[in-house]
């Protein structure tokens, strides 16, 4: 297979963008990954759902790159995976459904664990990520100046088809999770709810947590709103009112389990809904 010079450039010029983006602490760019159900409470016993997945500026609008789906993971009421169908990607966003054929509350995910490098080649910048095992074969053996970050992030939504139920929402122990101490599709304004925050399955204190409702395209200002993390890895917030909401929150520490990484990222992202 032969490449040429303009679509080599306009690859390693993508590459380059997205690793900068995941580098750099959400807050400091527009760019938001997000899950997006098209309902979050559901009846029936063929329930079914389709979740878009993308990448953009303004909240759950699709203007600017699709979510790869690479890492779904669709977690059933018996805390056992299920398969999404009809999966597709296009220019803004990916697609997918899943069907409710059991009672009880789904766990709907796009978990990534991978590396970021920073490195230079006779005195010129380069950038590259990728998966950790492909980490010792991509790095050439003159690069000088190599700084690796391990990643762990977890994108995610929740679903509940009749009465809401806990088993989907087991932590798995490994990077930035959150447990529900209020249900998650059992949300509603003016109520107040209390979340956790684990760290590979352990409280994460003083992690800053952002709150923004959808609908930023039709208004000057972005509503978030920011909390911390108590000791115990939980917050609680008040809806302000009904509506999707996007929930972010990202920690870094030195627990690698890379021999070359100095730092590991991992990070939570959520599409909520609160009802009326």
């Amino acid at each position: 297979m032969t490449f040429s010079l303009k679509h080599f450039t306009a690859r390693s010029m993508k590459i380059a963008a997205l690793a900068l983006a995941i580098s750099l602490p959400l807050s400091a760019h527009a760019h938001r990954q997000w899950l997006l159900p098209s309902a979050t409470v559901l009846s029936g016993s063929e329930a079914w759902v389709t979740v878009d997945a993308a990448v953009s500026n303004d909240l759950f609008y699709f203007e600017h790159f699709p979510l790869r789906l690479d890492g779904l993971v669709v977690t059933g009421p018996d805390g056992k995976p299920l398969q999404a169908v009809n999966a597709a990607t296009g220019k803004y966003r990916s697609t997918f459904d899943v069907q409710l054929s059991q009672p009880g509350t789904y766990k709907i995910a796009v978990v990534n664990n991978g590396v970021f490098a920073s490195y230079k080649i006779d005195g010129q910048q380069k950038r590259w990520r990728g998966s950790a095992d492909a980490l010792a074969k991509e790095i050439p053996a003159n690069a000088t100046e190599l700084k690796v970050t391990q990643m762990n992030s977890r994108v995610e939504t929740f679903v509940t088809a009749g009465k809401p139920t806990t088993a989907a929402l087991a932590p798995t122990g490994t990077g930035l999770e959150l447990v529900p101490v209020t249900h998650p599709t059992d949300l509603v304004a003016g109520d107040t709810a209390t979340f956790q925050l684990l760290l590979d399955g352990k409280p994460a204190a003083g992690v800053e947590v952002e709150l923004v409702p959808g609908g930023i395209r039709y208004r000057d200002k972005l509503l978030d709103t920011k909390l911390k993390t108590a000791a115990d890895g939980k917050f609680s917030v008040k809806w302000a009112g009904p509506g999707m909401y996007w929930m972010e929150a990202s920690a870094a520490d030195q627990k690698t389990t890379l021999p070359q990484a100095t730092q590991r990222r991992a990070t939570y992202i959520a599409t909520i809904e609160v009802l009326p």
